[in-house]
């Protein structure tokens, strides 16, 4: 089969000789204020010790989740929980809490974690990896749950997450400890189940199932961080079991929700989005932030007519879930992307992995990708063009805008 150079080599791409690319003026995006936590790992591992002192026994065995996300800390997080934990007593063991993520398979979740330099010595504990999967309970209308084989075997587990608005649903309590707690631990099974419904039906299965996680005594609790536009941990909190899915929960959701800022704009032409990844988004792209949404039950948003996607992260190992969101990228994105992989994760997405894992048009360069975008954006050759740059959706302190933008920029 050719590769895409072969496919476009010799190709005359149309380009008007009138269209030009705008120059771009940096701003730099004021942030909520907001204070820092600086020590990540020694708040974690106060706040475990606060809030469990009573509720963990000599030689507890606990299984603490860790994720597939660009977590802020997200070592330091489980070093100071693993510290926590044992300095109460129990023993606590690592293990990967995030679906079908590494491609599915035990060794792939161990090389993610690794990836983000979580290790046995980075983090303390022994990290154990595996998709088998153990039934522990159903929700009223039969829904099964799913945990992992290794956190089934331990008295308790103990999800480590950030919490943030979700990329698929929207909801009271959206991605978290409610989320890793039944997604994460379930492996494959268990985060297919959840994401293979319309985005209203997901959010009641995650309470549903949450619901029966707590009743069956294994959810000891969990360690949340709230972070900033800027990607600063703001909030190190410790939940209980009984907070995880409830109230507390949908307070920090409330919070992480308030500080995620949307492109501050009512429409751009061409969005172009340096990077993409497993490890900025889900979906590589947020949609929190693009308004580009694009899946069946859930409303999306028009303010951006063509997306251009640059790169694509290395921690991402080749999952591009998430690139159907984008029209135009480069043959250097697309020669990375793992199809496979990524529509395994597109498979256990359900019906958000239908459109976010179509292929976008690809051009030879980015200068290519780029004109292909104005060419293709709805307005006049000779029409100034609403341009935004940004580096990736999870951090938006940058950006560079055209002429027509930033005579719109209010910081």
């Amino acid at each position: 089969m050719p590769g895409f150079d072969d496919l476009l080599a010799g190709v005359h791409l149309p380009f008007h000789p009138d269209l030009v690319m705008p120059e771009l003026h940096h701003v730099s995006v004021p942030q909520p204020a907001t204070e820092s936590v600086t020590d990540v790992a020694g708040a974690a591992e106060q706040a475990v010790r606060a809030t469990f002192a009573s509720l963990v026994s000599d030689g507890m065995t606990i299984a603490v989740g860790a994720g597939s996300r660009g977590l802020t800390g997200r070592v330091e997080m489980l070093r100071g929980a693993v510290a926590g934990l044992r300095g109460l007593g129990a023993a606590p063991f690592v293990v990967p809490a995030m679906g079908s993520h590494g491609g599915a398979t035990a060794d792939g979740q161990r090389q993610v974690l690794t990836d983000y330099g979580i290790t046995e010595a980075s983090v303390g504990a022994e990290i154990r990896s595996s998709m088998r999967t153990v039934e522990v309970g159903h929700t009223p209308d039969g829904m099964p749950l799913y945990l992992d084989e290794n956190a089934a075997g331990a008295d308790r587990i103990f999800p480590v997450n950030r919490i943030k608005p979700h990329t698929c649903f929207t909801g009271p309590i959206e991605s978290g400890l409610c989320k890793m707690a039944v997604v994460g631990f379930g492996k494959q099974p268990g985060a297919a189940q959840i994401h293979s419904c319309g985005p209203g039906a997901m959010r009641d299965r995650l309470l549903a199932g949450i619901a029966v996680l707590r009743g069956t005594g294994r959810l000891l609790g969990g360690l949340a961080t709230v972070e900033n536009g800027s990607g600063s941990v703001v909030r190190v909190e410790a939940l209980r079991g009984d907070q995880i899915g409830a109230e507390r929960e949908l307070e920090l959701t409330n919070v992480a929700k308030s500080l995620v800022s949307p492109l501050p704009f009512e429409h751009i032409d061409v969005l172009i989005v340096e990077k993409v990844g497993k490890d900025i988004s889900g979906v590589g792209l947020d949609p929190n932030v693009t308004g580009r949404y694009w899946i069946h039950g859930l409303a999306g948003d028009t303010r951006v007519s063509n997306i251009v996607v640059l790169g694509l992260t290395e921690a991402s190992h080749g999952n591009a879930l998430g690139i159907g969101l984008a029209d135009f990228i480069t043959v250097d994105v697309a020669r990375q992307i793992d199809w496979p992989t990524t529509y395994v994760n597109c498979f256990t997405a359900g019906a958000a992995g239908v459109r976010r894992g179509r292929m976008p048009m690809v051009l030879p360069t980015e200068r290519d990708a780029i004109m292909a975008a104005l060419s293709m954006c709805g307005r006049g050759v000779l029409e100034p063009k609403r341009v935004l740059r940004i580096v990736s959706t999870l951090h938006l302190t940058d950006m560079w805008l055209s002429d027509a933008l930033l005579s719109e920029w209010v910081p």
